[in-house]
């Protein structure tokens, strides 16, 4: 490993550099993987209330018919 002694302050331009390229922020990339899961969970509940819907249509379909 290098010692602190052979450590150097980072120029003006990788100072730069390094702003430009940071990586995502974990708080973002949470929101962005919370948003995701609210959509999947949305689509989700949505296909189960249209899958009830058909469900009991049917079942009333036959008690009628």
């Amino acid at each position: 490993m290098a010692n602190d002694r052979d450590r150097r302050a980072p120029t003006a331009a990788e100072r730069e550099a390094n702003k430009a390229f940071k990586t995502v922020r974990p708080k973002d990339a949470m929101t962005d993987y919370a948003k995701a899961q609210k959509a999947i969970h949305d689509n989700r509940e949505r296909l189960k209330a249209e899958r009830l819907a058909r469900e009991a249509e049917a079942a009333n379909r036959t008690k009628a018919g």
